[in-house]
């Protein structure tokens, strides 16, 4: 409601909706039970925005409670006080006369009090024959008592909601901490990923949360925190994953090495056999007689030279440095932490880095790259797939794309390893057998 003119032209107070709105609660006064007025007193003052109540017209409804002479406030007393204006003005601090008035106004407005005139507006109290109070005039305090109880739950509401906020704040400033924490732990150990891109965004987040804010606002910078740093704990999560797959097969091979010294030897007269393997050999032999010994870095470098690009022209040196390249690369082909999870745990860190450089040098001829990735990780549990084929036909489409044309003669045959890529003979012959 409004707060309407509360006199006529003739200087009387007029009835308005407020007034009835506040007669209307006290009518069922005597259901209420009885209320401490000074609890009242402080719910209503931290409900006070809901109310529409000020701190000065808060001050003047304490210094009319203070004009009731019992602590407990009951429907079986009388509930109208009738201090005069110049009393009022001492207990709320003092104020002027016209800002007394404004502010009784909106007590009224609020529907706190109500105003109880004698005939000729003053407040006073008559009392009878035998001493008690038979009549008074003056502001009537029964609205405080019928509404007591929704003014305790308008209090607890925003008690509530001051609680919520805190723990919302309190939740931006960890996560805060914590992903301050992990960028510079990222370029401290130098672990691949864009942490400038990281920063920046982390201070895009920020600058939209004001000094004061709500908990919605409060709730929905949290959750992007919250996402930021997850991605950022994945990333990593995952280097360390790989950098412990890597020391493990490093052990692992070396185990077997000192174990078995004939398995260097077994291993090479199985791969002689199969390069020896007549040409008319079908393309789609099975997967497990391709060589069984690992590619070597220098080749695979040789197969997907945009690894080292993307790398920033930064040498890659051992696998170490390969599988940290790929890790970089992989959400910039749009593959998602969970499928490069399930490759590291089927293939290996190593195969697994080797597939997405194979992927990443496919470029667009790879449609979803996430999607290639799952469909060869499948492949590979049925033990169906291998990275040499894929190492195999980057580099025999990189020696196609450099060999000279052959109608310039015999001469001409080594071309292909003047160009500028090393390979050993033995890959050479496996590179020219039938496609």
């Amino acid at each position: 409601m409004r707060i309407h003119n509360t006199t006529t032209p003739f200087g009387r107070r007029t009835m308005t909706l407020d007034h009835v709105a506040a007669q209307m609660d006290a009518e069922g006064l005597h259901d209420k039970p009885p209320v401490d007025k000074w609890r009242t007193f402080q719910d209503i003052r931290e409900a006070r925005e809901k109310i529409g109540a000020t701190d000065r017209s808060l001050a003047i409804l304490n210094a009319l409670l203070s004009f009731y002479p019992e602590t407990v406030l009951s429907a079986q007393e009388g509930l109208i006080v009738w201090p005069s204006n110049e009393q009022l003005i001492a207990r709320s601090n003092g104020m002027s006369p016209a800002t007394l008035r404004r502010h009784l106004a909106v007590l009224v407005h609020c529907g706190l009090i109500i105003r109880r005139d004698s005939p000729n507006g003053k407040r006073f109290a008559r009392k009878g024959w035998d001493g008690q109070l038979d009549q008074a005039y003056g502001f009537d305090l029964s609205p405080v008592v019928a509404r007591a109880r929704a003014f305790a739950q308008m209090a607890e509401d925003i008690r509530a909601e001051r609680r919520a906020l805190r723990v919302a704040r309190e939740r931006v400033t960890l996560l805060r901490r914590d992903i301050a924490k992990t960028i510079e732990t990222g370029i401290h150990e130098g672990v691949p990923g864009n942490w400038g891109a990281a920063q920046t965004r982390y201070v895009e987040i920020m600058a939209r949360l004001p000094r004061q804010a709500d908990r919605t606002l409060v709730g929905e910078i949290g959750d992007e925190l919250e996402a930021l740093y997850a991605e950022l704990r994945q990333a990593l999560e995952s280097f360390v994953n790989s950098l412990k797959m890597n020391a493990n097969e490093s052990h692992n091979e070396q185990h077997i090495h000192n174990s078995n010294p004939d398995s260097h030897k077994e291993s090479e007269d199985r791969s002689r056999n199969q390069e020896e393997e007549p040409s008319s050999v079908e393309n789609d032999r099975k997967v497990e007689s391709l060589p069984k010994r690992d590619l070597p870095l220098g080749i695979v470098l040789d197969a997907c030279p945009g690894l080292i690009e993307l790398n920033g022209g930064r040498a890659i040196v051992n696998w170490r440095d390969f599988v940290a390249a790929a890790e970089f690369a992989r959400p910039m082909l749009g593959i998602s932490t969970s499928a490069w999870a399930e490759a590291l745990a089927v293939l290996g860190a190593r195969e697994a880095a080797i597939t997405l450089a194979a992927i990443y040098q496919k470029g667009e001829a790879v449609k979803s790259a996430g999607g290639y990735l799952r469909s060869l990780v499948d492949r590979a549990k049925d033990n169906k797939f291998s990275t040499w084929p894929m190492i195999m036909a980057l580099l025999r489409a990189k020696l196609d794309a450099e060999e000279p044309p052959r109608t310039q003669g015999p001469e001409h045959s080594d071309g292909n390893r003047k160009a500028g890529i090393s390979v050993s003979p033995s890959l050479l012959q496996n590179l020219a057998k039938p496609r």
